[in-house]
């Protein structure tokens, strides 16, 4: 009987030191045997966001003893392990160090191949841990860092049809949020907030959504919460300004996302076609509930992964991992971190003064 694979994630792009165990299964869906985060939102609370030297620190502290816990959750040793799949970018620098070496000594000892995984890809692939889905799909990736959407057509192979410009979506909420008085990380907290206030209160602008495809922008904004931030009162003054950013990032959302299914459909020329978002801000209720609604209006089928599976984990880099694993797309020992790893190369670089859309 054929071995099933057993692939070891690792992921430490950012603030996060995570660890996975992921085994092959006779089924379309593998097994996850473990998954393990450890957050950092302690270190970094007191300065109001990440501070990439601390987070690096704090993997170093941690990662072999989170590894440790996926394997024994597992109930697998490492002897048993056939690959190490492990972030190499996009992300900070010397966070993703951290992970990548950890992970090149284990596959040098083990004698066992190294996977370097694109963060990126780790989300786009995330619903096949828990669903059967087929290429070719539309993405629509929204986290801190990244706001795309993605035509993916194969393991490797994406088309970029729409990005933000300027900032990303998830920051947008976290800098309101800190605007607001909220602490770190408070992005996921503006959706309580915004249940208590009146979304109507400020009409805040929507930029570039008249025009650009399906790109995004945020940055004019953040820049708007910023001033009406400086006349708020009361704590209902912040309840309404939560509720009214959340309106306008779901009426922006679900003005692009209409584009990007438009688009979509001259890729795929299929009848039904599936929509998985994923990253950080896919764990927003009114985000998740407004874009399935849509999705059904629209003849797509939307897919979400589950909320523990949104943000930034490493059982999503182990899948990226088996897929690799299984056509044998293995990495050299000397793979270098890269900060900035887009999916689509051949994608313009879209951001600063002057961009033209």
């Amino acid at each position: 009987m054929k071995k099933k694979a057993l692939i070891l994630g690792i992921e430490s792009s950012c603030d996060e030191t995570a660890a996975a165990v992921l085994e092959e299964s006779n089924e379309s869906i593998p097994n996850l045997l473990s998954n393990i985060v450890s957050s950092q939102e302690e270190v970094h609370k007191r300065f109001g966001g990440v501070v990439p030297e601390l987070a690096a620190r704090s993997h170093v502290d941690k990662i072999d003893l989170i590894v440790d816990e996926a394997l024994k959750k597992s109930q697998r040793q490492l002897k048993d392990i056939d690959a190490i799949a492990v972030t190499g970018g996009p992300g900070l620098i010397v966070c993703l160090s951290v992970g990548l070496n950890f992970a090149k000594a284990l596959a040098i000892s083990l004698k066992k191949p190294l996977i370097v995984v694109n963060h990126l890809e780790g989300h786009a692939l995330s619903p096949k841990l828990v669903t059967e889905i087929k290429y070719p799909y539309l993405l629509l990736l929204i986290s801190g860092g990244h706001s795309q959407y993605l035509a993916v057509k194969n393991l490797g192979k994406y088309k970029r049809l729409g990005t933000t410009i300027d900032d990303a979506v998830g920051e947008a909420f976290d800098k309101t949020a800190k605007l607001l008085g909220i602490k770190f990380p408070g992005g996921p907290l503006i959706e309580k907030f915004a249940t208590r206030g009146n979304k109507n209160r400020f009409n805040l602008p929507k930029p570039i959504i008249n025009k650009g495809g399906c790109n995004l922008s945020f940055a004019g904004l953040k820049t708007a919460v910023l001033k009406i931030s400086k006349t708020l009162r009361n704590n209902q003054d912040k309840y309404d300004l939560a509720a009214s950013f959340q309106k306008t990032i779901e009426e922006i959302l679900n003005k692009k996302t209409k584009i990007a299914f438009n688009q979509f459909k001259k890729i795929s020329q299929k009848k039904n076609n599936y929509f998985v978002i994923a990253g950080g801000v896919a764990a927003n209720d009114n985000i998740r509930n407004n874009l399935k609604k849509l999705s059904f209006d629209e003849n797509f089928v939307p897919i979400f992964p589950p909320q523990n599976l949104c943000g930034d984990n490493a059982a999503m880099i182990a899948m990226v991992g088996l897929e690799k694993f299984k056509l044998k797309k293995f990495s050299k020992l000397d793979y270098p971190a890269k900060p900035r790893w887009p999916l689509d190369k051949k994608a313009a670089f879209l951001k600063g003064a002057g961009v033209k859309l």
